[in-house]
This record gives C-alpha cells, sequence and structure tokens, in this order.
C-alpha cells in the first residue's frame, strides 16, 4: 500500500472515532461537541495534505452546498446547528463527488434512527403524532448519529472502491 493511501487510512480511522464520540454524546446529551467538528476540520486538512484526487474546489463547493442547505434546516429549526456544523465538515471530505451518497446514506439512517427511537417508546410515539410532533417529550432525533454514518459511508466508500462517485464530476467540460 502505497504512503498517501495508508495516511489516509489511518486518517479514516480517526474521523471514525471521533464521529464515534460526537454520535455518542448526541445519542446522550443531544448536542454535538464544536470541539468534533474542529476535529473534522483538523482530519480534513490532513487528508488534503496527503492528497485527494478531486481536489480542494469540490470540496468546498460540497461543503458550501451543505451549509446553505442546512443553515436553511436550522433556521425553520428542523436540524440543530451542530447537526448543520457536522454536516457541512463532514461535505469536505465527500466532496462533489460524493455528496449525493453522503446526503442519501444520511437521510436512511436518520430514519432508521428515528424509527427505533419512536418503536423503543410507543406511548411517546402516539402522544406525538397527536400533538403534532409539538410539546415538552424531549428533543427529538440524535440527527448526529445519522450524519457520522452517512459521512463515513462516503469516506470508507471512496476509500476502499465500494462506493463510486454519482454525480457532479466533469461537469465544465
Amino acid at each position: 500500500m502505497p504512503a498517501p493511501d495508508a495516511a489516509k487510512l489511518v486518517i479514516a480511522t480517526a474521523l471514525t472515532a471521533v464521529l464515534a464520540w460526537a454520535s455518542w454524546r448526541d445519542v446522550r446529551s443531544r448536542t454535538i461537541p464544536n470541539r468534533a467538528v474542529l476535529a473534522v476540520l483538523a482530519l480534513f486538512a490532513a487528508w488534503i495534505a496527503v492528497g485527494r484526487g478531486a481536489g480542494l474546489v469540490p470540496d468546498l463547493e460540497a461543503a458550501a452546498i451543505a451549509f446553505a442547505v442546512t443553515f436553511v434546516l436550522y433556521v425553520f429549526k428542523v436540524i440543530g446547528a451542530g447537526d448543520a456544523k457536522l454536516f457541512a465538515a463532514l461535505a469536505l471530505f465527500a466532496g462533489l463527488a460524493y455528496l449525493p451518497l453522503f446526503a442519501l446514506m444520511t437521510v436512511l439512517a436518520g430514519g432508521c434512527i428515528a424509527a427505533v427511537s419512536l418503536a423503543s417508546s410507543p406511548r411517546r410515539a402516539l402522544a406525538l403524532f397527536h400533538l403534532g410532533g409539538k410539546g415538552g417529550l424531549g428533543r427529538g432525533v440524535p440527527y448526529g448519529a445519522a450524519i457520522a454514518i452517512g459521512g463515513l459511508a462516503a469516506v470508507w466508500g471512496e476509500l476502499t472502491g465500494v462506493a463510486a462517485p454519482y454525480a457532479f464530476t466533469g461537469l465544465g467540460g
């Protein structure tokens, strides 16, 4: 295995550890620490330093798209600020090529987490249904865990070659 591939493997493993910690914190307290987002950004800087195929510009474009979408979701109180920051930071790793995979895996994981959460407490689910999601019945689904799953699917999918890039490469000619 060439040195850049081994370095990316180390960085991806460290990213996995950071996201496991952030997910645990989100499940436990419904907050994603800013330190976790900063660690993701630092790992991305290392990722770029060891070489990335698509380049920095598509990664920054993906992060800008992710930030714009998640900021709107935050403004309308659909997701929390920590979720928005984590999604935008992980979009750097996904880049434009893997952004659709990242978003799809995040949505699928979030749906599964929501279903398990509701199934584990049917009375709470019924009350939430009758109240239209309003009321003092908790702080919702720990979406940081779903974002972590989506981000790891994109990173590890790219590293292992399991996931092919889906989208926006080669748009300019």
